[in-house]
């Protein structure tokens, strides 16, 4: 995509590259909760690490805890997305608990991103104040994690989530 495009509707872009990336994303309606969502979505999870006050459904704040190591086997990591980017399917993910490992450590990841946050492109990212302002630690995740072998054998989840939601509040 050329730098001086823009996408006419960045957010409608945004959830076809979330899909293209390999991630579920949910808009929230009038009648749900960020809490029945993840229950739909992810029925069998036990251990939900969260320290966003509106996630009720968290079992495990990950600010209280000593060692980010014990974040193993956490089913399902909910953070707060700032923005997303429509030509990549991208959200901005800044660090906002204690331990970035939740990013990564958690076999699902859902993001909570505002409705309507989207961007074109990286083009229009860096003027955004997210990413002007000073800042521990910020990430860019696409879709589950994913890799390939020459012989394409592609493995989802060999470096990070094995799946990720947005939900649009």
């Amino acid at each position: 995509m050329a730098s001086d495009c823009c996408i006419s509707d960045p957010y409608a872009q945004l959830k076809i590259g979330l899909e293209a990336a390999g991630a579920k994303w949910v808009e929230l309606n009038d009648s749900q909760t960020i809490d029945q969502v993840i229950a739909e979505i992810y029925p069998n999870a036990k251990r939900i690490a969260s320290n966003l006050p509106e996630v009720k459904c968290a079992t495990v704040n990950p600010d209280n805890l000593d060692d980010p190591r014990t974040l193993d086997g956490t089913d399902v990591g909910v953070l707060r997305g700032a923005f997303g980017v429509a030509e990549n399917g991208m959200v901005w993910v800044p660090l906002a608990t204690r331990y970035k490992a939740l990013m990564f450590i958690s076999e699902a990841l859902v993001m909570i991103v505002p409705k309507g946050q989207a961007v074109s492109n990286m083009h229009e990212v860096y003027k955004r104040p997210e990413i002007k302002e000073d800042f521990d630690y910020g990430c860019f995740i696409a879709g589950p994690s994913k890799t390939a072998d020459i012989e394409q054998a592609l493995v989802i989840g060999a470096h990070g989530a094995r799946g990720v939601t947005v939900i649009f509040e």
